[in-house]
């Protein structure tokens, strides 16, 4: 049941949304978070700026299929509420070809994931585990 206000009436066509552009991820220890996710997710740097205005990194990172991540840094950002059920995002999902070798991968890392177990509803195998600031991320692979 949600406590927020009513939906507005619908008074015209739907929005036509294409796909993902990108998620972005403030982090409270820059240079950590940019070697996880460029050394250990392995996602390529796409642009990396510092904006001093602002005393801020932007970092926008690629996945193959185009989305992007930008991974941010502010001065003293508030930590996140609780694990994993603040209201707001929830968690970042990454599709993996291979669940036994990303899990692997990440061990490799020291990167702690939970036991695969098989999503009820999509039969897909997945996983969690946390990046540098507790945000968790979750795998998913293919459909046996």
């Amino acid at each position: 049941m949600s406590t927020g206000p009513a939906a507005p009436p619908v008074q015209g066509p739907a929005l036509r949304v294409s796909g993902v552009h990108h998620v972005a991820i403030i982090a409270s220890d820059y240079a950590r978070s940019r070697r996880f996710y460029t050394e250990v997710l392995g996602l390529p740097v796409v642009h990396e700026h510092y904006r001093a205005e602002r005393q801020s990194h932007k970092l926008d990172l690629q996945l193959p299929d185009g989305t992007q991540v930008e991974l941010f840094s502010f001065p003293h950002p508030p930590a996140r509420p609780s694990y994993p059920e603040a209201c707001g995002l929830r968690h970042l999902a990454l599709r993996v070809a291979d669940m036994e070798a990303s899990v692997a991968a990440l061990a490799a890392h020291g990167v702690v994931a939970e036991p695969v177990r098989i999503d009820p509803f999509t039969g897909a195998p997945l996983t969690f585990f946390a990046d540098p600031d507790g945000l968790p991320i979750e795998l998913v692979g293919p459909v046996p």
